[in-house]
């Protein structure tokens, strides 16, 4: 499994990849969306992305909607990890094509539960 972790803490990523871990060792990591995007156009095919919403340049929400509009990533899995908790903002998340929506703060097990649900873990 390739996974691509998007979040301009450097901390977040390293922890989310901590996490990760467990599951693979193929994991990438990008500090805003446009280095998302330049991620997956070098690293298809990718089986998921956590994507922090609130990052400088291009923002989660935009990475989504940006990604959501081209067809070879139709099937990866999105899942938008985010400090944003209103169901606005989860309805938001979620018509921009984001597969499901985890908010922080979260542990491991918490993530580990998300990612069994989306079907990307057994």
């Amino acid at each position: 499994m390739k996974i691509l972790v998007i979040d301009d803490s450097r901390t977040m990523r390293k922890l989310l990849a901590s996490y990760l871990l467990e599951f693979t060792s193929n994991i990438l990591e990008a500090e805003d969306g446009i280095q998302g995007i330049e991620q997956l156009e070098k690293n298809l095919p990718l089986d998921l992305v956590l994507v922090d919403w609130d990052m400088p340049r291009m923002c989660g929400l935009d990475f989504v909607k940006a990604v959501r509009t081209n067809p070879a990533y139709a099937e990866m899995k999105i899942l938008m990890i985010t400090s944003h908790n209103t169901m606005e903002d989860i309805g938001q998340a979620l018509e921009a094509g984001a597969t499901d929506f985890l908010m922080k703060p979260m542990t491991e097990e918490m993530l580990r539960d998300k990612l069994q649900v989306l079907g990307a873990i057994a």
